[in-house]
């Protein structure tokens, strides 16, 4: 099966430069978003507090 599918692709034109470019494209674009349920609470909520401290 491999084999034809390398055959369509010499046919088609699709070089490996190409394919080698659609697997990072995939790579990256595919990979877990990364967690933003913490952004949902406002930024001035999420700072430590820093008046009464003592240094």
């Amino acid at each position: 099966m491999e084999r034809i599918q390398k055959l369509f692709e010499l046919l088609a034109g699709i070089s490996a430069e190409e394919d080698a470019r659609l697997a990072r494209a995939k790579a990256i674009f595919e990979a877990p978003s990364p967690d933003v349920s913490a952004l949902q609470i406002p930024a001035c909520w999420r700072r430590k507090q820093r008046i009464g401290q003592r240094a």
